[in-house]
């Protein structure tokens, strides 16, 4: 994982990328923006805006009709950045210092879509955009679910709503109705883990 600065190990024997300082230019409630100098391996300067992120969790949770049928609860939200209702798997900032990332995750999952894991296991840890922030983002799967009170926290939250649908149809959805990454990363993994779990490759 990143160091929030480093430059990364070095080709054995070569000259490397070189972090040289970095600037706060910006400040709010969860992510830093800094103006960082750097080296190339020639020796050449160069300047790259960044945003320090304390990374963030998200949950995809898994449920099973009688027949072993797969279903995912997805939560629709506003998005300021896109001004649009985006459908997405539960997820949250890791914006409580010290928490556990499991804690993160459950809490999450909790207050967006109301539910409780009885089991919680990592899925994939990812970089999310590698041009303009160090964020890593921590993906878990849901399974063993029971439904408890929604605590939403925010207009979002408020405003938003809960949707519950066969895993095939997720599926089907990536590229039209779902855009969000870690919701297509996450879906394309439990598909492909329930496919080796039933012998299929």
């Amino acid at each position: 994982m990143p160091d929030g600065g480093g430059s990364g190990p070095a080709p054995e024997g070569r000259p490397w990328f070189r972090h040289v300082d970095e600037c706060e230019v910006y400040r709010g409630h969860i992510w830093r923006v800094v103006d960082a100098r750097f080296e190339s391996p020639e020796g050449k300067p160069f300047q790259r805006d960044i945003v320090r992120s304390p990374g963030a969790v998200a949950t995809i949770p898994i449920l099973f009709d009688a027949e072993g049928v797969p279903s995912v609860v997805l939560v629709r939200q506003y998005r300021a950045a896109f001004g649009e209702m985006i459908l997405e798997i539960p997820a949250g900032m890791r914006d409580v210092e010290d928490e556990p990332i499991a804690t993160t995750a459950s809490r999450e999952l909790v207050e967006e879509v109301g539910l409780v894991a009885g089991d919680l296991q990592p899925l994939v840890t990812y970089y999310p955009s590698t041009g303009m922030t160090d964020s890593v983002l921590h993906i878990f799967i849901a399974t063993d679910v029971q439904s408890v009170d929604r605590e939403t926290h925010g207009p979002e939250e408020d405003h938003s709503a809960v949707v519950h649908l066969p895993l095939s149809d997720a599926l089907a959805m990536i590229g039209t109705e779902i855009l969000d990454s870690k919701t297509i990363i996450a879906l394309l993994m439990v598909e492909r883990q329930l496919l080796a779990a039933d012998g299929c490759t």
